[in-house]
């Protein structure tokens, strides 16, 4: 499947959805999405970190310690209250969203 590029606004909702499927360190959140969009969408880590931080700061995740499959020291993420509320929020605007321009899209010619 061919790779698409990422809307803006759609990483935080897509890390969202990601660890609301269970904890996960950084990488882990690279390999969730890809799994979870079947490789369609292939997110940096440039981008990543940034954005996870950002969404800690806004205490929609929390972040700790703990060991990673490999028995490395990793940080992981975790959804809060607040980041599952606003997961929600945001899988609702994208639902109204494709909708419309799925409407859209499929709009005939009609004649006058």
């Amino acid at each position: 499947m061919d790779q698409a590029q990422l809307l803006p606004g759609t990483l935080d909702l897509l890390i969202l959805k990601a660890v609301s499927l269970g904890p996960l360190h950084g990488y882990g959140v690279l390999m969730r999405i890809g799994q979870i969009t079947d490789s369609a969408l292939l997110v940096e880590q440039g981008a990543l970190y940034p954005a996870l931080f950002r969404l800690v700061r806004q205490g929609l995740l929390k972040a700790k310690w703990g060991t990673s499959d490999n028995n490395r020291r990793a940080k992981f993420y975790e959804l809060t209250a607040p980041g599952r509320k606003r997961l929600l929020e945001e899988v609702e605007g994208w639902n109204r969203l494709a909708v419309a321009i799925a409407a859209a899209l499929a709009a005939q010619p009609v004649e006058i």
